[in-house]
């Protein structure tokens, strides 16, 4: 029992964590004079990823990888099919033309990456699939240039204005630290309770990390997206999961990987593939009806998608 209240506690943790991180952060950037679209690329999703960062290096350590890599492919789904489909259904997102043509192919040029380095048997690289610490070092390589790319349209203007709070610098530095604290521990509780439920129900650590622990980690992302597609910020929306995805993987699984290399369970390939198949459909839903947005059509779509996508995990087992 108290393994199942420290799971849920290690969830509210992790919720409250990323916003303290997020809010402190978030005032930092604006102080810097960081447009929107560079803040939701960079800081909020930074921030928002950092569930996923703290339950892929704890299931690393612990030699849980079906649960660290199920959490980030069943998070990057969701944040796309739910998290943009609920914005979406809130207000209509208008996409940057840059964000259609330049991060979303980067987030399906990361799933492509990651479906070569996990193959290692089919590609007669190793007798195992494995992503190893020369994989995470060329993961973490696409990343800085990623935030190369990031920072060289940081100082944009023709992205819209958010209305973060500007903190004190010394309140900003203490959210921030707070944040970070509170999603050290909510990411241990939150492992260790996933494992106890894969166990008890006979359910694969697979199955838990892309449902339960995908969908707790998206929270942050959801309700970061959510607020600011009612706010008619679209950058923020937008840039959050596209942000949060290339952090998943070319940070989160390339420091997991460095850390412990990451055995691959070849089941998650069809999860992987529908990532791709996912990322090519918001880079098509960008010019269908109204040219860059995303509307409520689509956002419903997306919402229907990823139902019928849990459906498919729950029957899979």
């Amino acid at each position: 029992m108290l393994t199942y209240l420290l799971f849920i506690f290690g969830f509210v943790l992790l919720i409250k964590g990323a916003d303290w991180l997020v809010d402190g952060s978030g005032s930092i950037a604006r102080r810097l004079g960081l447009s929107d679209l560079v803040i939701g690329l960079t800081i909020v999703s930074f921030g928002t990823s950092a569930p996923e960062l703290l339950v892929n290096v704890i299931a690393s350590i612990q030699g849980k990888a079906d649960l660290g890599v199920g959490n980030i492919l069943g998070s990057n789904i969701s944040n796309i099919l739910l998290i943009l489909g609920i914005s979406a259904l809130i207000y209509p997102l208008k996409i940057q033309k840059t964000t259609t043509w330049k991060e979303v192919p980067l987030n399906f040029l990361s799933a492509i990456v990651l479906l070569v380095m996990a193959n290692d048997i089919f590609l007669g690289q190793s007798p195992i699939d494995l992503i190893g610490r020369g994989d995470g070092i060329i993961l973490i390589g696409f990343f800085a240039v990623f935030m190369y790319y990031t920072f060289g349209i940081a100082k944009s203007e023709t992205n819209e204005k958010a209305d973060y709070e500007v903190m004190p610098l010394g309140k900003a530095l203490l959210y921030t630290a707070v944040g970070i604290v509170a999603l050290a521990f909510g990411g241990q509780w939150v492992v260790d309770g996933a494992i106890l439920i894969a166990e008890s129900f006979g359910l694969s650590e697979a199955l838990i990390g892309l449902t339960i622990v995908a969908v707790g980690t998206s929270l942050p992302e959801l309700a970061t997206s959510a607020v600011a597609a009612y706010k008619k910020q679209s950058d923020i929306a937008i840039g959050n999961v596209v942000g949060s995805n290339l952090f998943n993987i070319f940070w989160v699984l390339g420091l997991s990987a460095i850390i412990h290399p990451i055995p691959f369970n070849p089941v998650i390939n069809t999860d992987l593939l529908i990532y791709i198949g996912v990322t090519l459909l918001l880079f098509l839903f960008s010019f269908v009806r109204k040219r860059y947005q995303l509307g409520r059509v689509e956002g419903g779509i997306f919402v229907a998608a990823y139902g019928a996508y849990v459906v498919f995990l729950v029957l899979r087992g």
